[in-house]
């Protein structure tokens, strides 16, 4: 009897030794992510090497973009166009810009940010040159369009600066990106007031590529977006970005193994069209078309009232009008009208450009502490009043201040649905929903022209009131967007 009773008691004894002596195996390694990486080694020389050489796209693309502003004079008069013929100038460009926003974000998701943004700035450099040596209106409308296919791959700048920016962060720095637009517009306002006066205006072209071949030379030391990386299976090339990042910001990496799923289906259009983000994608689509309806209506408005000399709604007598002889055999002639910027319009330009800048602290500060919602919602309200009181008769000084004014709030739309859009999709399409967003947003860029230059000087109160409504929607749109961004960390999958 006394062995039976013995038995069952080794029994358990065993069972808990058995159950004790697996305890080490079952000790798992430690994991992080990207997204903790980024937050752990924080903001340091990395981040504004990155600041200062992804945000100085926008140097390069504020040139080629303003550039047909300060030029439409002197080829409205060197080939005689009227003033539909300037406006699709603008429009192709946007043209250009709109398909290839589609396909280099398409591109971008698949094959790389870095690669994608290099590729477009070689695009944009060699047919801004071509562009100085157009014979004719017609090619200089074909290699403009080419340069905007170019441009529309500079998105991808403020992607990767996004990517690698903590949270907390880029509330703050993707804002003051808007220096290095205002940098690049002051820029080319102050090289045309010197150099078509005395060289041309085939010099200023090709002056004004400078700056994108000097950055295709700096992005080098720029890697590619460690997130991208992780999204298609290459781990080690971005735990190695990260570790780089590290040692430049003499922080430290989180311990353990970097881990991310390997995410197969990207950059697919039908992913934007989900039910998650249908509605958020629709109202983006909606704002981004109006805010850049909006922006370049103002950007050209501004050069169209100095050109023509418009006070209150009306055509200036003081407006020249020059008879230039056509090259044909019978000597027929055309009026063409010649009213060139004066030394007074490219400070008022100036001006008037200074003002994309002046509510960078406010906008920041409603950024951040408002949310994005809340904060597009009402500069895109004040951006609508203002474009009414642009009617008001007034002096020099007033209208300089109602252009100051709405520059600044069109400058502040374009920052805060920047960074929504780059916030609110994950890694998988966030390029394929800023490229889209970018293209139909370029629409409206293709349509301001025509309402700016054509529909302005038939209907002056007519021009501004279809601005001023379009900016309402964008408004109610923006404050019933169904995310708010703030405050919340990249999503990785949708």
């Amino acid at each position: 009897m006394a062995t039976k009773q013995t038995e069952p008691v080794t029994t358990i004894s065993l069972r808990k030794l058995s159950l004790g002596t697996p305890e080490p195996q079952k000790k798992q390694s430690k994991t992080f992510t990207v997204e903790e990486a980024v937050e752990t080694i924080g903001f340091g020389r990395f981040h504004i090497a990155l600041f200062l050489i992804m945000g100085s796209t926008g140097v390069a693309e504020a040139m080629e973009i303003m550039l047909i502003a300060v030029v439409s004079p002197v080829i409205r008069c060197e080939w005689q166009l009227e003033n539909w013929q300037v406006a699709l100038v603008t429009t192709m460009v946007f043209f250009g810009y709109m398909v290839f926003s589609i396909l280099f974000g398409l591109l971008a998701d698949r094959y790389g940010r870095w690669k994608i943004l290099l590729i477009s700035f070689l695009w944009g450099a060699y047919f801004s040159l071509l562009t100085s040596f157009s014979p004719s209106y017609i090619w200089f409308v074909f290699l403009r369009t080419m340069v905007g296919c170019g441009v529309s791959g500079h998105a991808q700048g403020l992607i990767i600066k996004t990517e690698f920016l903590p949270t907390k962060y880029r509330g703050y720095m993707l804002p003051l990106s808007q220096v290095f637009w205002l940098a690049g517009s002051l820029l080319i306002i102050g090289l045309a007031s010197v150099v078509i006066p005395t060289i041309g205006w085939r010099w200023l072209i090709r002056i004004a590529s400078i700056p994108g071949i000097i950055l295709i030379m700096v992005f080098k030391f720029i890697p590619e977006s460690a997130r991208f990386n992780v999204s298609t299976g290459n781990t080690q090339a971005a735990l190695a970005t990260l570790e780089r990042i590290a040692k430049i910001n003499r922080s430290v990496m989180p311990e353990g193994k970097l881990v991310e799923p390997i995410l197969e289906k990207r950059g697919r259009f039908a992913d934007l069209l989900h039910a998650k983000y249908l509605r958020t994608t629709l109202q983006i689509w909606v704002i981004w078309l109006g805010i850049s309806f909006a922006y370049y209506g103002v950007i050209l408005a501004s050069a169209e009232l100095l050109e023509r000399d418009l006070v209150c709604g009306s055509r200036s007598e003081s407006e020249s009008e020059v008879v230039v002889t056509m090259g044909d055999p019978e000597g027929s002639q055309s009026p063409c009208h010649c009213h060139m910027f004066a030394p007074s319009d490219y400070r008022t330009m100036i001006i008037s450009t200074i003002g994309e800048i002046a509510l960078n602290p406010l906008n920041i500060l409603g950024i951040n502490f408002l949310g994005r919602r809340l904060s597009l919602s009402i500069t895109m309200g004040c951006t609508a009043l203002f474009f009414l009181l642009l009617n008001i008769c007034t002096s020099s000084a007033g209208l300089i201040g109602f252009l100051f004014m709405l520059r600044a709030l069109v400058a502040a739309n374009f920052n805060t649905i920047y960074i929504y859009t780059a916030e609110v999709y994950p890694t998988t399409m966030r390029s394929l929903g800023m490229g889209t967003s970018g293209s139909l947003c370029r629409i409206g860029a293709m349509v301001a022209p025509f309402i700016a230059q054509v529909l302005m000087s038939a209907s002056f109160l007519g021009a501004l009131c279809l601005f001023s409504s379009v900016c309402v929607v964008c408004a109610i749109s923006a404050f019933t967007l169904p995310i708010e961004t703030k405050g919340r960390a990249l999503q990785q999958i949708k």
